[in-house]
């Protein structure tokens, strides 16, 4: 038996012979002196390896693990070996486009990858034990885990489902005991969601709530007890997470940190799991915020059961909204601009990463997707991603929002408001060759930190370009978008085009007109595509351009395909429109 420190210098060895005994038998304890401390910033690992011999046959184990201390701070932040650490984190699914949860390994490897340049430290795994490779690279990125056992809403079941928690969260523990990016085990999930059982029972759902908590700290008494939105069960567990969901579910975006606040004061140890929005990929707004006009700041920034809905009920961002990736970055941006004024915080985790398929809701503009993700399901950055990654990184970056934006609108001479994403101290912009000056970051001056301008754009094609400067070094970026001052009227046809050829695929594009020609660029109507001859639909992807079915984009949807040259057609249908057809 063999410890290598990070280096791979040896610093502990041992060799014994034993006589096999049946059971767990207890080998040898080492005894190192100032061990290297893991951290996000430098995720130390050691080695242990260990060979069994018997005869001819020799076994071979080999473990990363890893030295840190954390505490919870009662009425407090998170401290990883002795200084605060922001937990900035988000959620992970084992789900992705065309694979759903069978993913390979270099998936998983990718997801965890962006999630560690995204500037993550911190993952809730929801809401199930996941793959020991998630584990490994969590230890080797240095991103610190909640992870949680299947008790998800619904409330409880009898003594088989009992038990099998029970199991559950045993085997959880004693499989990944050993990685030290673990610093939570979850309990449950939303246990104060009735229906799944014909019994509701508070009392019982706290009794075995109780039972739980004690077996995760017999099984390990060196990490702490967690769970998510259960009112009734917040004072059995270690640290306790409300739902809030300012400028989504309830409220508006702005209410975030004095409803966090207020939540805080009522719990011995708080982070926030789950919060963000929805947002359609492709679809961007010139007034992104004009829901929230409707919205009373009085109501509780929580979800309610119904509250997912797109019917019905009182007004809300998550039915009223337009589902803009222009709204989520600046409900992204609020949040995170006032976390850095929040030192009492602990942390807090977006939920989720990346868009996932789920069977209640169909309505969506991607059906039958959860469409929360800074990432679309096949790995396609959001806008918001870069929001994320202009708080959390330190690597000198900057990003024009609007890259997926073709055509924005306005009136002639109005004057529109440009946003850059940047972690840099300082950026300047230019439009169309011209300059509009060097603005200066500040993370409390909303929207962008600061780096926002109000500049002219002319009618036609408009280019778009930042300098963003940190110490000696410079980072670019640019777009370049068409500028419609045309106004339209309803959508009265589609049309349809080929407009790329790569890697063996063909892209076509819907676009919606009204009756003048004008392009309907907040047009949202249902567009269903379909395919006659030979080739094939690259659909059923649950992402903005690789469904059959999807609502437009300002005004637009496309979808690849494999195509034989006079051989296949493909058609576009949306309702109360003629449909087109295309022969490639």
């Amino acid at each position: 038996m063999r410890v290598l420190d990070p280096k791979g210098k040896q610093v502990g060895k041992y060799q014994a012979s034993y006589t096999v005994k049946a059971g767990e038998q207890d080998l040898h304890t080492f005894q190192l002196k100032n061990p290297q401390l893991w951290s996000p910033d430098k995720p130390q690992l050691y080695t242990v390896q260990l060979t069994v011999k018997s005869g001819a046959d020799t076994f071979v184990r080999t473990e990363k693990v890893g030295f840190r201390h954390i505490e919870f701070v009662e009425k407090g932040p998170f401290k990883l070996n002795s200084q605060r650490l922001l937990l900035r984190g988000t959620h992970r699914h084992e789900d992705h486009a065309g694979v759903v949860a069978a993913m390979t390994e270099p998936m998983i490897r990718q997801e965890m990858r962006m999630m560690k340049e995204m500037g993550v430290n911190f993952i809730r795994l929801g809401h199930y034990q996941q793959s020991h490779i998630v584990l490994q690279q969590c230890d080797s990125l240095g991103i610190v885990v909640w992870e949680e056992i299947p008790w998800c809403r619904g409330g409880l079941g009898g003594k088989i489902y009992q038990e099998q928690g029970r199991r559950m969260l045993t085997n959880m523990v004693q499989q990944h005991y050993n990685h030290p990016s673990v610093i939570i085990w979850g309990l449950g999930n939303e246990n104060d969601w009735p229906g799944d059982f014909p019994e509701f029972n508070k009392e019982k759902i706290r009794t075995y709530m109780k039972e739980l908590n004690a077996l995760s700290h017999q099984l390990d008494p060196a990490r702490y007890t967690a769970i998510r939105r259960c009112d009734f069960c917040k004072d059995i567990v270690d640290v306790y997470s409300p739902s809030i969901w300012a400028g989504w579910y309830r409220g508006v975006y702005t209410d975030y940190k004095e409803v966090s606040e207020k939540e805080f004061q009522g719990v011995k140890r708080f982070l926030h799991v789950e919060w963000g929005g929805d947002s359609h990929a492709g679809r961007h707004s010139e007034n992104p915020d004009n829901a929230l006009a409707k919205i009373s700041s009085a109501q509780r920034a929580d979800e309610r059961a119904g509250d997912a809905s797109l019917f019905g009920g009182s007004a809300r961002v998550s039915k009223d909204g337009d589902w803009s990736e222009t709204y989520l970055c600046n409900l992204v941006d609020w949040h995170l601009k006032e976390q850095e004024t929040m030192p009492w915080l602990s942390g807090t985790a977006y939920w989720p990463f990346k868009d996932f398929s789920t069977p209640v809701r169909p309505d969506n503009p991607v059906p039958y997707m959860n469409q929360k993700g800074v990432v679309e399901r096949d790995f396609t950055k959001k806008e918001a991603y870069y929001v994320f990654q202009s708080y959390w990184t330190t690597k000198p970056m900057a990003r024009i929002y609007g890259h997926s934006w073709p055509v924005r609108w306005g009136d002639k001479g109005k004057q529109k408001m440009i946003k850059v994403y940047s972690n840099c101290e300082q950026a300047e912009l230019f439009v169309n060759g011209k300059s509009y000056g060097v603005k200066k970051r500040n993370s409390q001056d909303f929207p962008a930190a600061g780096l926002h301008w109000t500049v002219p754009f002319v009618g036609g094609q408009n280019q778009v370009r930042v300098v963003a400067r940190q110490g000696k070094q410079t980072v670019q970026d640019e777009i370049s978008f068409r500028y419609q001052t045309q106004k339209w009227d309803k959508p009265t046809r589609l049309t349809l085009e080929k407009t790329g050829e790569a890697d063996g695929l063909t892209t076509v594009e819907v676009k919606l007109f009204d009756a003048q020609g004008v392009q309907c660029l907040d047009a949202a109507n249902w567009v269903h595509f379909s395919l006659a001859g030979a080739g094939k639909l690259h659909d059923d992807l649950g992402t903005s351009s690789g469904s059959r079915k999807v609502q437009a984009y300002n005004g637009r949807a496309i979808i690849r395909l494999e195509a034989q040259a006079g051989k296949t057609a493909v058609a576009a249908q949306s309702p109360g429109l003629e449909t087109v057809l295309l022969t490639l």
